[in-house]
């Protein structure tokens, strides 16, 4: 899994700041360390009948996808299980022609 983002602490003689620093890092890094919060909006993808090769601009391997908008019906899937190039796309599958923004993550 590509790097995570985190907040570090500063060492201090303070231990007062220590402490809010504390507080703070074990509230904020997992909320950082969920896959979710590190995912981009594609909007406007068109998917065709078929398979379909999406970049998903995460820089890293996707962690999954889901559907935010779909502006006319049709069946989509995934075949990553088949997608030799995970750290770049996605491959979609649709059951028609079909415009769609996407969560990748």
């Amino acid at each position: 899994m590509a790097d995570v983002m985190s907040i570090a602490k500063v060492q201090t003689d303070d231990r007062n700041v220590n402490q809010l620093q504390n507080n703070i890092i074990s509230g904020v890094n997992p909320v950082l360390k969920n896959p979710l919060v590190n995912g981009n909006i594609l909007t406007s993808v068109l998917l065709n009948s078929g398979n379909n090769t999406v970049n998903h601009k995460l820089n890293r391997k996707l962690q999954g996808w889901f559907l935010v908008r779909q502006r006319a019906p049709a069946d989509v899937s995934d075949n990553q299980d088949n997608n030799q190039n995970q750290d770049t796309t996605l491959v979609l599958v649709a059951s028609a022609e079909v415009t769609v923004d996407l969560y990748v993550f």
